[in-house]
């Protein structure tokens, strides 16, 4: 039911990860009555002497029965880029949002800071939003987004945007659906993105995890904020999400004295 599971096989985690749980599960099982599974002992040795790899597979069950896999960076900053892996406040963003559908069903989602895509693929998974907008600026997190987003069940059109599919190529024969959510990836610079291109992208709610963290993009940040707050041809202004970890108090202070 965990290490051995089908989707372990098929997207690991780490090495290190999975020496850990092994080692743990066993000394558990010892401690107890419990009879010994020879499985667990025959996949031991083999964890064991497994190297660490700088990429891994972390993976995800829902509450309504989905799978979201991601492939992640092992390290926190590879690339120059804290945005290869899933920080805590994504988690719990998508935690919220799956007990607040109606927030997106049938709306238009733009995402900003999409890293690896935890957040945005378990909302079009379980939200039915019309259309997800995810977006990032840098090349590497896009090219991870995306290998991601294919890998959940959703498909790349020619002109650069994304649709579902029934069925998930990623994850064959868990008929998992994304209810025909029209799907975007999008290069968004918040410092050089103009009122028109946002206005292009129409988003009706606007969402944002761990963005709030390096004292030098809050202006940036900010400045995206209040663009989108008149980018709708009806002047009506987007909700807007935005869920943090504060790490330190002061850049987040910072944050909420430039809104």
């Amino acid at each position: 039911q965990t290490i051995l599971h089908p989707l372990c096989v098929k997207y690991p985690p780490s090495a290190k990860y999975r020496r850990c749980f092994l080692t743990e599960l066993i000394k558990k099982l010892e401690s107890t009555a419990a009879e010994p599974l020879d499985e667990l002992y025959e996949a031991l040795p083999a964890v064991l002497k497994e190297e660490e790899s700088p990429h891994c597979y972390k993976n995800y069950i829902l509450p309504t029965g989905d799978t979201v896999s991601l492939g992640e960076s092992t390290a926190l900053i590879s690339g120059g880029t804290t945005g290869l892996v899933t920080w805590e406040a994504a988690l719990a963003l998508a935690q919220w949002a799956l007990h607040n559908p109606s927030v997106f069903r049938d709306r238009t989602i733009l995402e900003l800071g999409s890293g690896v895509g935890f957040t945005g693929i378990a909302i079009c998974k379980s939200c039915q939003p019309r259309t997800f907008i995810f977006s990032d600026c840098h090349p590497r997190v896009l090219s991870q987004l995306g290998e991601n987003i294919r890998l959940n069940g959703l498909t790349p059109e020619p002109d650069g945007t994304w649709s579902s599919q029934t069925q998930s190529q990623g994850q064959e024969g868990e008929g998992e659906k994304c209810q025909n959510t029209n799907v975007i990836v999008a290069e968004l610079d918040w410092s050089s993105v103009t009122e028109k291109q946002l206005l292009g992208l129409g988003a009706d709610v606007v969402i944002a995890a761990d963005v709030v963290y390096d004292p030098e993009i809050i202006s940036a940040l900010v400045g995206m904020l209040q663009k989108l707050s008149t980018s709708r041809a009806d002047r009506k202004a987007p909700e807007v999400f935005i869920a943090s970890t504060i790490r330190n108090p002061d850049t987040y202070q910072l944050f909420q004295a430039e809104l």
